[in-house]
């Protein structure tokens, strides 16, 4: 009896083991899949001309900018924030290619198939006639969540924005 109730728990440890093995493996396809997403996603922004349809409609960015009147803004809100953005400065990756990293859920602390990374952008105000051109640059962490569809559906980026802005503004 003791040998059946020992391979009754052995069988069931080892579905378990398992199961969560299907889990992580679903968690680093996401990841995977989810990278070159955000691989697109930063050469776009270099290039100015993101590819807005790796969004979706119910997406969300958080705004961690010193005195943002709101807490976050939507996509057609940062679409016109990404425009204003390209037709001021010129946006240079220099950490390239960045090193993205596995998110986890929150609660879990499991991989959920969201993707951060460090990088370091600089950013040029171009010359102008009455002005000489400045650059300066911003180190960045950023992440990015997903729905089930591949779409980002929640971004946020942590970097001294209000520091490098004063800067290439100063006369």
């Amino acid at each position: 009896m003791k040998k059946l109730w020992a391979i009754a728990l052995l069988s069931v440890l080892l579905l378990s083991c398992q199961a969560e093995s299907q889990e992580e493996k679903a968690a680093k396809e996401a990841f995977e899949a989810n990278s070159k997403t955000v691989l697109a996603n930063l050469k776009g922004w270099q290039n100015e001309n993101l590819d807005y349809s790796m969004y979706a409609p119910d997406f969300v960015m958080l705004s961690t900018e010193f005195g943002a009147e709101k807490d976050s803004v939507s996509l057609e809100e940062m679409k016109v924030y990404d425009k204003e953005m390209w037709n001021t400065f010129d946006f240079r990756l220099v950490t390239d290619p960045p090193t993205l990293l596995p998110g986890v859920n929150s609660d879990t602390r499991k991989m959920d198939g969201s993707v951060r990374h460090y990088s370091e952008w600089e950013v040029t105000l171009p010359a102008t006639d009455s002005t000489e051109a400045r650059s300066g640059r911003i180190k960045l962490y950023e992440s990015f969540d997903f729905n089930p569809e591949g779409k980002i559906i929640y971004q946020q980026a942590y970097g001294d924005f209000s520091g490098i802005m004063m800067y290439l503004m100063q006369n």
